[in-house]
């Protein structure tokens, strides 16, 4: 009988050892991502635009340069871009739509900052306030006490995030910067705002994302150490926070100090956003959940930081990588892989995505791109399509690659000098 017993023990032994392989073999073979057609949203008579979501009819929501300059929020269909213009002033900026083409606004009013503030970046030193695009008008949303604000996102129920300006003048925020702000949501009654209080400890703070159940994602901190230009893409602060029925929650960070910031949250209550590592010299995406706690997502090969964009409720991520230089690349991370979406996108296209802002539940990616033949950088849409690879789906160079070849006009090169330049640390639109 112990003869026996010892037998069919290491029998079961050798049967699980066989298994392992075969376990290890079907746990690396994960689903390859989809391909993608992309679309060049154009601009509205300038040279740049930017998407920052598409909702499940292909709407697709941002901001676009005009002739003249300025540039305008705009919702896009079927290849027409909408102008929704603005609240008096020159500039606006919109989200991705909802399910009922609603976005949540930035914008210039016509009234000059009476503290000579320049809260939402656009240079003007406007009044410059959060609003809502519905039924095709531009409506002011309420502020805390103070003079501006800015809405963010839009969920599915109509809720808005953003940050308000209160009455509390702060001597430690840096000029022009005058009034303390604190994160806020709005609706989904017309005209009402509600506060949402940062971490203990803290003064101010900002959100950038919510989700159907009205949980919302953003940062706080001081005045000194927080900023919310969206425009200049500078919205970050120290400590990463969820809102869970208005409570705040410190989601910790991947051991730096500086920049902790969540910018989105799927209805599964994950979250997603940037934290610098340990000695506070490179940021990494993150991904946080409630059992896992913050999970560093890392970077693309050979990128020296990397930022989220945006979590759909499939558990798709999109963001962007960017290597030592500043030339940043556009991701889809799922299924605990990372991967360069111009490795999914014919070889032969005239668009470098090189940011990723938003992703919805069918996997339709909004975001930026460099036009390859002119260097100017335009509103893409990249839609998954279910099909063999072609010939032309190859790998695609990288940016400096790219800007090595002859055949690229030269301002490519200068927009990559341009990009080495801008503050990717702090770079968030959190916009659906």
């Amino acid at each position: 009988m112990k003869l026996t017993l010892q037998m069919s023990i290491s029998a079961v032994s050798l049967l699980a050892a066989l298994a392992i392989p075969v376990r290890l073999a079907a746990q690396e073979q994960k689903p390859k991502p989809a391909r993608y057609t992309v679309t060049d949203l154009g601009t509205l008579g300038g040279t740049f635009s930017n998407a920052y979501g598409a909702n499940g009819a292909r709407y697709v929501g941002g901001a676009a340069q005009l002739s003249g300059g300025n540039q305008h929020a705009f919702l896009w269909y079927r290849g027409h871009m909408r102008d929704l213009g603005t609240l008096g002033g020159p500039n606006s900026l919109g989200s991705g739509p909802d399910p009922s083409n609603e976005l949540a606004i930035l914008s210039d009013t016509s009234t000059t900052d009476p503290l000579g503030e320049d809260f939402c970046g656009f240079g003007t030193h406007l009044i410059c306030l959060g609003a809502i695009w519905k039924g095709g008008a531009m409506t002011p949303l309420p502020t805390l006490g103070g003079n501006n604000s800015e809405a963010f996102t839009i969920n599915n129920r109509g809720q808005e995030v953003g940050v308000a300006e209160n009455k509390t003048q702060d001597a430690n925020c840096p000029a022009p910067q005058v009034l303390d702000f604190e994160a806020v949501t709005w609706g989904p009654k017309p005209g009402e705002i509600h506060k949402l209080r940062p971490l203990r400890g803290d003064s101010v703070g900002f959100a950038l994302g919510i989700n159907d159940h009205g949980q919302a994602v953003g940062s706080s901190g001081s005045c000194a150490n927080t900023t919310t230009n969206s425009v200049t893409g500078s919205v970050a602060g120290p400590h990463a926070v969820l809102w869970d029925n208005g409570r705040p929650i410190d989601l910790g960070s991947l051991g730096g100090t500086s920049v902790n910031t969540a910018a989105a949250i799927n209805d599964r209550g994950e979250v997603i956003g940037g934290s610098y590592l340990k000695g506070d010299t490179t940021i990494h995406s993150f991904l946080w959940t409630k059992d896992a706690g913050m999970q560093d997502l890392g970077t693309l090969n050979g990128d020296a930081l990397s930022l989220g964009g945006w979590i759909n409720n499939k558990s798709q991520v999109v963001g962007w990588s960017c290597d030592s230089s500043g030339s940043c690349r556009a991701y889809l991370w799922e299924n605990k892989v990372m991967t360069d979406l111009n490795s999914l996108i014919p070889s032969d296209s005239n668009l470098y995505l090189m940011f990723a802002y938003g992703i919805n539940d069918a996997g339709e990616i909004a975001g930026q791109a460099m036009e390859k033949s002119t260097g100017q950088l335009h509103a893409f849409l990249a839609v998954p399509r279910h099909t063999a690879a072609s010939s032309k789906d190859t790998a695609p160079a990288a940016l400096s690659d790219i800007s090595r070849r002859g055949d690229v006009a030269e301002n490519v090169r200068q927009l990559q000098q341009r990009l080495r330049s801008v503050q990717f640390g702090s770079r968030f639109a959190g916009m659906r």
